[in-house]
């Protein structure tokens, strides 16, 4: 059995660590695939102010859960701002996303996901 050196293992760290961010999706990314999300199905807007997965894929997961961080310290800043509870700023946003959805997309509706017509 082949031994790996400290110096082996050195460089096997640094290689993982480096292809880190190339495999870890940043916000810009999410911003610029939710589009193609939509499209395809996999992701929908909800009444509560946040993307929804409807169909699970490792890029579905990660734009919503990049997207809805976003969108939750923004809906924290706007209710502190505006002296008003949280979750009235997220049912604003979720009544107004779901008026912006396109034709087509899928929304969240009385439990079910739908598409919007």
């Amino acid at each position: 059995m082949k031994r790996f050196t400290k110096p082996h293992l050195m460089l096997a760290g640094l290689l993982f660590a480096m292809s880190l961010p190339v495999l870890a999706m940043n916000l810009q990314q999410a911003m610029a695939a939710l589009g193609q999300a939509k499209v395809q199905g996999t992701v929908g807007e909800q009444p509560n102010g946040y993307l929804g997965v409807i169909n699970s894929t490792s890029d579905s997961e990660a734009v919503v859960k990049l997207i809805n961080d976003a969108r939750r310290a923004e809906y924290s800043r706007m209710a502190k701002q505006n002296n008003i509870a949280v979750a009235d700023v997220e049912a604003i946003a979720g009544q107004k996303a779901i008026e912006r959805t396109a034709s087509g997309h899928f929304i969240f509706l009385n439990g079910a996901w739908v598409q919007k017509r």
